[in-house]
């Protein structure tokens, strides 16, 4: 069976419903033989949707060495953490060199947590500049926006520009507190955006509360989430995750809300990625 597909908003594409993240083996140095094999198995698997970023320590260099002619069948998703046009510009440079590549599927604004963040990337000379000339001249295909630490800034910088993607943060435990699914969530299915969940295990601490199948398909049962990426170590990570996909079936309401209810105790470290 292959893994399930969901369009991508509006961008005219389909991606797998699990994607692989640039978290795990790929957040790493010096590790290219163990994540090539992880990159390998996924493309095996079915895996079509590719997260990276330049602070995402070796990442980049890892699909580079992995992907040859297999960079035509996925969709290959990066960021830039540099909030200026031209820091942001030689971020791309970078990404492609590293990544071997000469062009990107999503090209996102990494981490967004301050208003001060948001004035300077969209201010004179800051990094929407970039994203909006990339994508002119064809070198990116997509914009998006990332971030974890508070939904009102995500919902502002959604209000400033019209993105194509958000990559958000979703998991069982985020209702209670700071809940993106209520706010940006909404908003994302508002404006028809393709939505990119993380954490959605936050980063297996949930795991101690439920299976990676029941974290999965909470966030799969979302409506409008395209797809979750997820982080693995090895290969046999891979392979669950791929499985948990291939089985997936959405989830009843009265499942979802008895999940919110085991993560209700420690919320709070469920949700260490949000602001205090």
């Amino acid at each position: 069976m292959p893994i399930p597909t969901r369009p991508l908003g509006q961008t005219g594409r389909d991606v797998s419903l699990f994607g692989l993240g640039g978290e795990g083996v790929l957040r790493t140095w010096g590790e290219e033989r163990a994540a090539v094999r992880v990159i390998d198995r996924a493309l095996d698997q079915g895996v079509t949707y590719c997260d990276s970023a330049p602070a995402y320590a070796g990442s980049l260099d890892y699909y580079g060495a992995a992907l040859g002619e297999r960079r035509k069948n996925i969709f290959l998703a990066s960021k830039t953490h540099d909030q200026t046009r031209d820091g942001a510009l030689r971020l791309l440079d970078e990404t492609f060199r590293r990544a071997r590549t000469d062009y990107l599927d999503l090209w996102q604004l990494h981490d967004l947590r301050t208003l001060d963040d948001l004035d300077r990337i969209f201010g004179k000379g800051g990094a929407m500049e970039a994203l909006l000339q990339a994508k002119a001249d064809g070198r990116v295909k997509h914009l998006g926006l990332t971030g974890h630490h508070d939904p009102a800034i995500l919902l502002e910088a959604m209000r400033r520009f019209r993105f194509d993607t958000v990559l958000v943060a979703l998991n069982a435990a985020d209702v209670h507190r700071m809940p993106f699914i209520t706010s940006v969530l909404a908003e994302a299915q508002r404006q028809q955006m393709g939505v990119i969940a993380m954490k959605t295990c936050a980063q297996k601490r949930l795991l101690t509360r439920m299976s990676m199948a029941e974290a999965l398909s909470y966030v799969w049962s979302l409506p409008g989430v395209s797809l979750a990426v997820v982080g693995c170590e090895t290969e046999a990570e891979v392979d669950e995750n791929a499985e948990i996909a291939r089985r997936f079936q959405p989830m009843p309401s009265e499942a979802m809300r008895e999940l919110e209810t085991r993560t209700a105790r420690d919320a709070w470290a469920f949700g260490y990625f949000k602001r205090p």
